[in-house]
């Protein structure tokens, strides 16, 4: 009797074992499911419409393109009119000099510009790290602050400043520095400006992130030892911060890449950036072909470089381990 009892109970244990195993494997499946399916509704579908406007032809219509592919051709449709399918707009970019160089000056703009912000957020992030505890959300917080205001009305509140009638040109004439106004609106400075501004916060989370975690003591020690600031900060803090100097520049440099506002209101009419282009061809030529081309061939040089360097990074570190 009592034997029949133990297997009894130990069936039930064994069962429950696997009803919880199996529970606990379709919730972590269920929990991998869900970033997919982030991806492919707000990414890849997204994706594959522009891409389908890319392929079609321009037309006096709304919307002004006719379509290469229709929802009523079905599957059968779709894979006959694949030989039918012609890429004239890539053709037309590529036979363009006006969208290569759009695309040279955004990367390059934008690469300056995240260049600058890692000078001007390393500072904060590392005066942040090691700040009283106390102070650490108030500083957090400041940062932050900024993001409660609209994009459009602190890109506005830049012409106020930087016009040559401004409030830096008014201070510095008063001062007594400039003896006539500087003339920054309008130029690649106020870009530069305007974009560390706007993504500053983007560059210096991250890094605050990385270097609230690292151990000090390490720079203590180093310098116990005799190793100067300078090689401390070089050898121990940059290289533990890397990850958040790396997670910060990917931040603000791919929205950078294809900013539209900030060039447009601060970098005046002359400005060629790859943001402004795609407005053009939207809104004013109402090409809507060409513009999706612009638009996926601006998206496949962001992502695939960075396939790449996130797949050498995984690969480093798996070394390293």
């Amino acid at each position: 009797m009592a034997q029949a009892l133990h297997t009894d109970a130990t069936g039930a244990i064994a069962e429950e074992a696997r009803s919880s195993g199996f529970a606990s494997a379709i919730s972590s499946r269920i929990v991998i499911l869900i970033p997919y399916l982030w991806l492919f509704v707000f990414f890849l579908v997204p994706f594959a419409i522009v891409f389908k406007i890319s392929l079609s032809a321009t037309t006096i219509a709304m919307p002004p393109y006719l379509p290469s592919f229709e929802m009523a051709d079905g599957l059968s449709g779709w894979i006959a009119k694949l030989g039918e399918l012609s890429f004239e707009n890539y053709l037309w970019l590529v036979d363009d000099t006006l969208y290569f160089n759009a695309y040279v000056s955004s990367v390059v703009i934008a690469g300056i510009s995240t260049v600058l912000a890692l000078l001007v957020g390393y500072p904060l992030a590392y005066g942040m790290a090691r700040a009283p505890a106390s102070l650490r959300m108030l500083l957090l917080m400041l940062v932050i602050l900024p993001f409660w205001t609209s994009f459009l009305i602190r890109v506005y509140a830049w012409i106020g400043i930087l016009k040559p009638e401004g409030l830096l040109n008014q201070f510095l004439l008063w001062i007594g520095v400039i003896d006539t106004p500087l003339q920054i609106m309008n130029t690649h400075t106020a870009i530069f400006i305007g974009i560390v501004y706007s993504y500053l916060p983007f560059m210096v989370l991250p890094l605050y992130a990385s270097l609230e975690k690292m151990d000090f003591s390490l720079i203590e020690a180093a310098q116990d030892l005799g190793c100067p600031p300078t090689t401390a900060f070089w050898k121990i803090t940059f290289p533990l911060s890397l990850p958040g100097v790396v997670a910060g520049s990917l931040l603000v440099f791919i929205p950078a890449v294809g900013e539209f506002v900030i060039p447009d209101l601060l970098g005046g009419s002359q400005t060629l950036m790859i943001g402004k282009t795609l407005w053009t061809e939207f809104f004013s030529n109402r090409d809507w072909p060409v513009a999706s081309a612009v638009a996926i061939i601006l998206l496949l040089l962001l992502v695939v470089p960075m396939m790449f360097f996130q797949r050498a990074q995984a690969r480093a570190q798996e070394q390293g381990r």
